[in-house]
């Protein structure tokens, strides 16, 4: 399912202009990463995605549908939105009605929800916490437990808000994961972060906005070339791009792989 972007600005009450023009098109299966300093426009970009935001001025298309015409609840079988904050999602008593929740709120069949949630909580490595209060779970879980919920939607498009905020190595690798799952199954996965190495090793396609517009789009290899661009949006190449520069390695690497084989 395709997302279409036309001219979108977007005014806050308070007058700020957070989006100044932002043209875009993700086309179904994509992934994609979005990157810029905090207050850049992020943010106020992907809520617009599921309908917490109309726009001020322009439009956003998901699929056929403009989402000015249709509400959070009828986009939500559409885009699935993972919070930076798993604790603004979680209100289940246990983890397995918590990941059912979605589903059964869209109106699948039962024997469909059933094999949606069990994948979601296998996926997530959440089998065996089925029965806890999500709340008696650390943070670093409850993120998981929020991933899994939406993932149990088995929308085509997820959002991702900072994903690998607070968790640990072993659950960022998990969480690449689950990317690579999403992707294998031709689901469009956007997210922002500012972990510009998780950025690096799992989306080729990057944008980077800055002041409500978007400064840079291309692949990762092109993005991470502009040093000078990025610096001006307070975002720094990832640490294997940097480490080349300093080698005096031709291309521009930024992944464990890349780098690798620049090495031969």
């Amino acid at each position: 399912m395709q997302i279409e972007i036309e001219n979108l600005r977007f005014t806050y009450p308070s007058g700020v202009a957070a989006l100044r023009g932002v043209t875009l098109t993700i086309p179904a299966g994509e992934q994609v990463a979005i990157i810029g300093q905090n207050g850049s426009g992020k943010t106020t970009l992907v809520k617009h995605l599921n309908g917490l935001l109309h726009p001020t001025q322009g439009l956003v298309r998901i699929g056929d549908w403009a989402t000015a015409q249709h509400s959070v609840a009828q986009l939500a079988a559409r885009v699935g939105y993972v919070f930076q904050n798993p604790d603004d999602q979680l209100f289940k008593g246990n983890v397995r009605d918590e990941v059912k929740f979605g589903p059964t709120n869209l109106g699948f069949a039962a024997a469909k929800i059933d094999i949606l949630v069990e994948q979601a909580l296998a996926l997530l490595q959440l089998t065996d916490k089925a029965t806890v209060n999500p709340y008696d779970l650390t943070a670093t879980w409850r993120k998981r437990v929020a991933i899994a919920a939406i993932l149990a939607m088995d929308t085509p498009i997820i959002i991702f808000d900072e994903p690998t905020t607070g968790q640990d190595y072993q659950s960022v690798q998990d969480l690449a994961e689950v990317i690579r799952t999403l992707r294998e199954q031709h689901k469009t996965v956007v997210a922002i972060s500012h972990d510009i190495d998780f950025v690096a090793e799992n989306f080729d396609r990057i944008i980077v906005m800055g002041q409500g517009q978007i400064l840079l789009d291309g692949q990762a290899e092109i993005v991470f070339a502009q040093t000078e661009l990025l610096n001006s949006t307070y975002v720094e190449p990832p640490q294997l791009t940097r480490l080349g520069e300093r080698l005096g390695f031709t291309q521009v690497v930024y992944t464990a792989d890349g780098f690798l084989k620049a090495l031969q």
